[in-house]
């Protein structure tokens, strides 16, 4: 079996239908071809105890590949930092998985900051990271703990950080809650816009103010 095919055997069931064409939205991407056919296969997925979250292909949900990608739900909020990224899946803690227009692999988009790092170079290798080192990749360990303690995570749901973890919150379950992930990633796009331009080391007071309605 290949990385893709296995990952695609311990996952949920689909979240939406098949999609009967590749989507106009993959086609500027290097690697959408890729992407199109393991969605064909399963469309939208959850996997280790939901820690990873891979969007469908649908039109009826803010959690669809279209929707959550449209720029005014979140993205413009990172003013430009997500520009011409297709974001396909996330942790637990919400980090992003994503293609780039101007790069041939698989990033990592680091939801707290803004900042994006080269991750692998294709989808199946992309599935191969996640199988090999599934704690790390998809924060399994604090989505199995919190389960244990509060109960199942509602579907969609995301932990989030009290205190944010690169403002030296612990990465520990009582720093966790579950959340809506669209508010998730506004407030977390709201505090990296914040800090951009801090030196490392500077002491932070956050504003938090309420966002307009979409």
């Amino acid at each position: 079996m290949t990385n893709v095919e296995t990952l695609l055997s311990i996952a949920s069931e689909p979240l939406a239908g098949q999609p009967a064409a590749m989507p106009e939205l993959l086609r500027p991407y290097l690697l959408g071809d890729e992407l199109f056919r393991m969605l064909r296969e399963k469309n939208g997925f959850y996997a280790f105890e939901s820690a990873l979250h891979v969007f469908p292909f649908t039109g009826d949900s803010k959690t669809g590949l279209e929707a959550w990608n449209a720029g005014p739900l979140w993205k413009d909020a990172y003013e430009g930092l997500a520009e011409g990224l297709l974001f396909f899946a996330e942790d637990i803690l919400q980090d992003q998985f994503c293609l780039s227009l101007r790069n041939d692999g698989v990033l990592r988009f680091h939801s707290e900051t803004g900042q994006t790092e080269l991750h692998s170079n294709s989808i199946e290798a992309w599935a191969g990271v996640i199988l090999s080192d599934y704690r790390h990749e998809t924060g399994w360990p604090f989505v199995h703990e919190w389960q244990a303690k509060n109960g199942i995570l509602a579907r969609g749901k995301r932990l989030m950080p009290k205190t944010p973890f690169f403002l030296g919150g612990e990465y520990h379950i009582e720093n966790l809650w579950a959340g809506n992930p669209l508010d998730g990633m506004r407030l977390k796009a709201d505090l990296a816009m914040q800090t951009r331009r801090l030196p490392e080391g500077a002491r932070v007071k956050l504003n938090i103010s309420p966002k307009p309605k979409q």
